[in-house]
């Protein structure tokens, strides 16, 4: 196994696990944004650009969940 693959591995772990606790913590929300965005990296460096291209997207969407989820309820009602 490379580092490439190790790198990989420990990428869509992290997504997996701070997937499965997002609703424990908004923390958990961002930290799978930043799994998601190393799961970009890691595809983009193995040349599979559909899913480095995929990855790079469900951070985004992550990220808007997370800044959601962080917002008081007087900035949600505006």
């Amino acid at each position: 196994m490379t580092a490439i693959d190790l790198y990989g591995l420990a990428a869509v772990s992290g997504m997996l696990l701070f997937y499965a606790f997002e609703r424990r913590h908004a923390g958990f929300v961002i930290a799978f944004a930043a799994a998601c965005a190393a799961a970009s990296i890691y595809g983009f460096l193995i040349g599979s650009w559909p899913f480095g291209l995929i990855e790079a997207i469900w951070s985004v969407v992550a990220l808007v969940r997370w800044r959601r989820r962080i917002r008081t309820p007087q900035e949600v009602a505006n």
